[in-house]
């Protein structure tokens, strides 16, 4: 993976390289470095990384050249990279007025939302924004006694949600307040009712596309951490803020996330050695292994799980921090998303995976 703070081709990189078991066991390592190609010998076998297209290494540039038992050869150089777009969350840009949408399950595609035309898309003020109307307003709040609800032709977006008036829809859930809408063939959890008449969908649980498109499935753990990604990147953007707790709708907190890096690069490419083996020595382990090798966007980030009661004190002074974000989403997608970082870790050499105490992550941005 290559990281860095600046916008240009050119990158600083922290590389890292399985290396053969004869150096684990003393005998003499020869590194080489080339444009397009890094290779390890020793005793006679070799492990070698040949770099997707686009990309190339500064052999010059290499150093703090460092062999770790268990963890492989790391050293850092500089890369060039084929420029990549900054990616945000784009979900307010994507819905557009006087459009006509279909609303898919993202689990097993089933439509939720049949061709819904909106004239308004609004996004909906922050979480704790009736708490500020005693500084907006020098006579009593005027909006003590109404709630933000959709029209039939609204939709309203939140951060992690977006909420629809459910109307006469034939499909529509008809449930109670606070209720879970629950997708009719997969039984996957959508989002929850708000109001007799407004639901509320999670974007992590329901995939949206024009009428005029087709359906097109994509992994359940690609989708999730992309979306959660593009999440935070829109809200550090927005409210400068990098630290978020992420809350099932059960009210509990499953995770703290600390944003590290936004505009991290990861370089996936195919490993082989003398004898054909084939491993992969970059990249995220979520990454398709039948797609092609190549460069992804990415944000890196720091976590801590607090299921079963763990890191519950900091946990505590996060949430009563002004400077930390809640983020909600279903509590089965809490737990998808932990157990996502948490193959990530491992899938690190083990001296990269803790900073400070907490695990590291790097999650994929994938375009959608």
């Amino acid at each position: 993976p290559a990281s860095s703070s600046s916008s240009r081709h050119l990158r600083e990189a922290n590389l890292s390289l399985c290396v053969p078991r004869q150096a684990e066991l003393g005998s003499p390592l020869d590194v080489s470095v080339a444009a397009d190609r890094l290779e390890a010998r020793s005793g006679g076998s070799c492990e070698a990384v040949a770099l997707p297209p686009g990309v190339r290494l500064e052999p010059s540039s290499c150093r703090a050249l460092s062999l770790l038992r268990g963890d492989g050869l790391h050293m850092r150089l500089r890369l060039r990279s084929p420029p990549h777009a900054d990616l945000v969350f784009n979900l307010r840009e994507s819905l557009k007025p006087h459009k006509n949408y279909f609303f898919y399950c993202q689990c097993c595609g089933d439509v939720i939302v049949k061709d819904r035309k909106f004239l308004r898309v609004l996004p909906l003020p922050s979480e704790n924004w009736s708490a500020l109307v005693e500084e907006w307003c020098c006579h009593p709040d005027p909006f003590a006694r109404s709630t933000l609800r959709p029209q039939h032709d609204d939709c309203f977006l939140g951060d992690t949600f977006f909420l629809l008036n459910s109307g006469n829809e034939s499909h529509a859930p008809e449930s109670p307040e606070n209720t879970r809408v629950i997708c009719k063939r997969c039984k996957a959890m959508l989002g929850e009712t708000v109001s007799s008449d407004t639901v509320k969908y999670y974007v992590t649980e329901v995939i949206i596309q024009p009428s005029e498109g087709s359906f097109s499935p994509t992994p359940r753990s690609a989708f999730v951490q992309s979306m959660v990604a593009q999440c935070l990147m829109e809200l550090s953007t927005a409210k400068s803020t990098f630290r978020f707790t992420v809350k099932g709708d059960n009210g509990k907190i499953y995770i703290l996330i600390w944003l590290l890096n936004s505009d991290t690069l990861l370089v996936e490419s195919s490993g082989s050695s003398s004898s054909h083996s084939v491993s992969t020595l970059f990249g995220d382990i979520f990454t398709p292994s039948s797609g092609p090798v190549g460069t992804w966007n990415a944000v890196k980030v720091l976590y801590q799980p607090c299921t079963k009661s763990r890191n519950k004190d900091l946990a505590d002074a996060w949430e009563n921090d002004i400077g930390v974000h809640p983020l909600k989403f279903p509590s089965e997608t809490c737990l998808e998303l932990l157990l996502i970082l948490g193959l990530s870790t491992t899938s690190l050499p083990p001296s990269l995976r803790c900073m400070n105490s907490f695990q590291v992550r790097n999650s994929c941005f994938f375009r959608i």
